[in-house]
């Protein structure tokens, strides 16, 4: 059985329309281009360029970082000094002839008593003025920018402004007399208070830098935390040690080991404020000791021993340090 369709006369007049239009459409559209295979992203140059670019930083490092520790080792094994030649080579009896030095001992002791002071001071100080700074508000804010000062000032212009404040005429001895106080204390000139007025001002200047690493690993604690801990019943104590604590271990790694650096290489302060007295050695740090042993007493090989030494000293300390802080942020 057949069927037929039946098609309208209207529908077959518009059928040659309809193929018409569409040949015009098709000579006008462009013909479209094989689609190509997109290109995944590579780096022009490989190796090449990263080293390039690289090149510039790495020569920098390698003349004012390695070239000169390289320089040091070798002078620490001679009797350089540039103004009684010839230069001889001495081996290790620079380094084993620091032991029996008392300058250099006396050196040592002081540097460890101004890391410690200043380690315990900016850690502490700077993690109590983060939890007061804590807040939001514009005055808080104003409040971390007054606090970060000191650390973008030179230590010679901090140093200078302390001293005109410390002498004993200065500022502070003068309100202490207008106060009643007839003999105030020699803060720079009394051997038994100079070490420990120098670690203050030490401490001072890098207080801020604590206090702005603490106040970003506070303000990275999920709120969370300290609410369930609040459900829980923890009070303020409670809250700190369980959960602020802990989670300030990188904050704590960080700022141990900076402040354990800077006190080791203390310098500019010791120069400005004492020169390393008052007395004989009495402020002297190992970085002080370097200085004028190497340009005043023109002991190049000798210096560079005690150099050395300090290098070996400071990378043993902030090694044992990292390694300890890194085994509590795990534990934490």
């Amino acid at each position: 059985m057949r069927i037929r369709t039946l098609t309208r006369p209207e529908d077959s007049a518009a059928a040659p329309e309809a193929q018409d239009t569409a040949a015009v459409r098709s000579q006008d559209t462009p013909a479209r281009q094989p689609s190509r295979p997109s290109r995944r992203f590579r780096p022009n140059g490989g190796p090449g360029r990263f080293a390039l670019f690289a090149a510039p930083g790495l020569l920098a490092y390698l003349a004012l970082v390695l070239v000169p520790i390289g320089m040091t080792a070798g002078y620490s094994l001679t009797n350089k000094n540039p103004f009684n030649p010839p230069t001889r080579w001495v081996g290790l009896s620079n380094l084993t002839g620091l032991f029996s030095d008392d300058d250099f001992l006396k050196a040592l002791q002081n540097t460890v008593v101004i890391t410690v002071i200043v380690t315990l001071v900016t850690n502490a100080g700077g993690l109590a003025i983060a939890l007061l700074l804590d807040r939001r508000g514009w005055l808080y804010n104003a409040l971390r920018s007054v606090f970060f000062v000191p650390v973008v000032l030179s230590a010679v212009v901090v140093s200078v402004i302390w001293q005109a404040i410390l002498v004993d005429d200065g500022l502070l001895n003068s309100m202490l007399r207008q106060l009643g106080v007839s003999h105030p204390p020699g803060w720079l000139s009394d051997p038994s208070l100079a070490l420990y007025t120098v670690s203050w001002v030490i401490a001072w200047q890098g207080l801020g830098f604590c206090v702005v690493i603490y106040l970003a690993g506070l303000q990275g604690i999920p709120q969370e935390l300290h609410e369930a801990a609040a459900i829980d019943g923890c009070g303020p104590l409670m809250r700190f040690r369980h959960v602020t604590w802990p989670m300030l271990a990188p904050a704590v790694t960080i700022n141990t080991v900076m402040s354990l650096i800077g006190g080791f290489k203390a310098y500019d302060q010791i120069q400005v404020l004492t020169n390393g007295g008052p007395g004989p050695g009495t402020t002297s740090t190992l970085a002080f000791q370097v200085i004028q042993t190497a340009f005043n007493g023109n002991h190049v090989g000798y210096a560079s021993a005690m150099a050395v030494a300090m290098l070996i000293l400071v990378a043993t300390v902030s090694v044992i340090a990292l390694g300890w802080l890194q085994k509590r942020e795990v534990s934490a």
